[in-house]
């Protein structure tokens, strides 16, 4: 992800270990929140109707996905010339930590794991297969619109052939499925004690520097600013 200008930390101490890092810049906190509500609108508006709770959900959904795929735009600019896109591509040294992690953690090796970087195996896997998804309810989404009403076009049923719309339905239900468990799944470790620093720093932007030592590999990442110098 984002390279951010290096800040030459001193030793530890108490009053040291409370310093904040930098983990997420305000743009990066922006457009996850965004996404997180798009998103969440678009579950409760998808699922909601099927399950027999009848309200007018056809306009919030659609909007919903309008707001989903600009914050999506927004975000692959953002990674292609600030961030640099190879910080989520899995690498062999990432596979290799994760077999060390899991003969370690079945007791099949006493040799401790190392510690990650700043974006661990997992949360590369996560951000992936949200992008993935991503890609596919999107451009799903918006091919569906041209069979609903819009402020720049009328309604055309008949766009594409039935096998089409077919093809279409199974993949966006699919993907709208698959989001469904993804978010489970963030929303669980993100409310978890020990992971609830990881929350706070999506909101408020920072770690301290405990965490930073306690979870992180200093020589794996190395670029670190301090919101207060």
């Amino acid at each position: 992800m984002e390279s951010e200008p290096a800040t030459h930390l001193p030793d530890s101490s108490e009053e040291q270990k409370t310093e904040k890092i930098i983990k997420h810049m305000l743009p990066d906190r922006i457009f996850h929140w965004v996404m997180a509500v798009s998103m969440l609108t678009l579950l409760f508006t998808g699922f909601l109707p099927i399950i027999g709770l009848k309200f007018s959900w056809v306009d919030p959904h659609w909007i919903a996905g309008i707001v989903l795929t600009v914050s999506i735009l927004f975000h692959i600019i953002r990674a292609v010339f600030w961030q640099g896109i190879r910080s989520m591509w899995i690498s062999f040294k990432d596979l290799q930590g994760a077999w060390t992690s899991t003969r370690w953690a079945l007791k099949w090796s006493e040799k401790i794991p190392e510690k990650p970087g700043k974006y661990p195996l997992l949360h590369k896997l996560y951000h992936n297969m949200v992008s993935s998804m991503s890609v596919i309810v999107v451009a799903t989404g918006l091919m569906m619109m041209v069979k609903i009403d819009t402020p720049w076009w009328e309604r055309n049923p008949y766009f594409f052939e039935e096998w089409t719309w077919g093809v279409i339905y199974v993949l966006h239900d699919f993907a709208a499925l698959f989001f469904v468990s993804l978010v489970i799944v963030h929303i669980y470790f993100g409310v978890r004690p020990e992971k609830l620093w990881m929350t706070r720093s999506m909101i408020l932007g920072w770690i301290t520097r405990k965490e930073y030592e306690a979870h992180y590999d200093s020589k794996k990442w190395v670029d670190v600013e301090d919101p207060n110098p």
